[in-house]
C-alpha cells in the first residue's frame, strides 16, 4: 500500500501500520480521537492531550530532540512527524528507524486533509469521517456568527525577551483571519522577532499566547502602559495553532473572545 504525505512524499506499507510513534502533540490528540490510542507507543513530553497518555506510553523526546534508540526500542511501523514542529536533521535520521509521514498546516483545509490522510493510513474512515463532520459544521456555524462581526486589528504574541509574533505563512495566522482579525503583522513570514515600538496605536486587540511562552497576567505591566487603547487578552493557544480534533472545539472558543 502507497500513500502520500504533505510534501507529496511516498511511503509504503505491506499493511495497515499498528505501531504509531508521534512526534507532535496537536497529531497526538487526533490519534486518540481516532481511536488509536492502543496503536501509540510512542510520542513527545509536550503530548499533553489526553493527560493520562504520557504516563503509559514512552516518552521518546521533545518535538526537536528525541532519543533515537529508545524510538528504535520500540520498533514503530510509521513515524508521524510535521515540517514546522521537528527538524530536517531529526527526520532523516528517524528514516534509518521506520517510514516518516510529514504533515504541513497552514489552512483548515490542510486540516482535514491530514484526518482524511490518517483515516487511509490507519483505517479510521468512520470515526474520521464522524470528526470532520462535527468540525466542519461548528465552522460553518462559527461562520454565520463571526460575519455579522466587525473587523478588529490585532498582534498575537508568541514569546517574550525577545517579543515574538504569529505573522504570515503560519496556521495560527489562517486561524486570527477566521475570526475577522486583521494581523497587524501579515507582511511578515512566519514568526518574527518585533519591538513593541513597531506596533501603533491602531491596533485594537493584542494577543498572548499560553503557549510556547506561557503568558500570565505579571508577565504584561509593560505593554498595558504602551497601549493604552487596546484591549488586552491572554489567550489558549491551543485553540490557535493546534490542528486536528481539537477544532471540533475551537470555534466556541473563539466566540467567547469578542464577549
Amino acid at each position: 500500500m502507497n500513500f502520500i504525505d504533505q510534501l507529496e512524499r511516498e511511503i509504503s506499507f505491506a499493511s495497515t501500520p499498528k505501531r504509531i510513534v508521534s512526534l507532535v502533540p496537536s497529531q497526538t490528540e487526533l490519534l486518540v480521537d481516532l481511536g488509536l490510542e492502543s496503536s501509540i507507543v510512542g510520542l513527545t513530553k509536550f503530548c499533553v492531550h489526553p493527560k493520562s497518555l504520557r504516563s503509559i506510553k514512552t516518552v521518546v523526546g521533545g518535538t526537536k530532540s528525541v532519543d533515537f534508540n529508545k524510538i528504535r526500542d520500540l520498533n514503530p511501523d510509521i513515524i508521524l512527524c510535521n515540517k514546522e514542529e521537528n527538524t530536517e536533521d531529526m527526520i532523516l535520521e528517524l528514516e534509518k528507524i521506520a517510514p516518516v509521514h510529514i504533515s504541513d498546516i497552514y489552512t483548515l483545509d490542510d486540516a482535514l486533509e491530514l484526518i482524511r490522510m490518517y483515516a487511509d493510513l490507519f483505517n479510521t474512515e468512520v470515526n474520521a469521517s464522524k470528526l470532520i463532520s462535527e468540525i466542519e459544521a461548528a465552522y460553518k456555524e462559527f461562520s454565520i456568527w463571526i460575519h455579522k462581526q466587525s473587523k478588529l486589528r490585532v498582534v498575537y504574541f508568541i514569546w517574550k525577551e525577545p517579543w515574538m509574533v504569529a505573522a504570515n505563512s503560519t496556521f495560527i495566522d489562517e486561524m486570527l483571519s477566521l475570526n475577522k482579525f486583521d494581523n497587524y503583522f501579515s507582511k511578515l513570514e512566519r514568526y518574527p522577532e518585533i519591538r513593541l515600538e513597531d506596533i501603533d496605536d491602531s491596533v485594537d486587540l493584542l494577543l498572548f499566547s499560553s503557549e510556547p511562552f506561557p503568558f500570565k497576567d505579571k508577565h504584561l505591566k509593560e505593554v498595558y502602559d504602551k497601549f493604552p487603547k487596546s484591549k488586552i487578552k491572554i489567550v489558549d493557544g491551543e485553540y490557535f495553532s493546534w490542528y486536528g480534533s481539537r477544532l471540533r472545539r475551537a470555534f466556541d472558543y473563539f466566540r467567547s473572545l469578542r464577549t
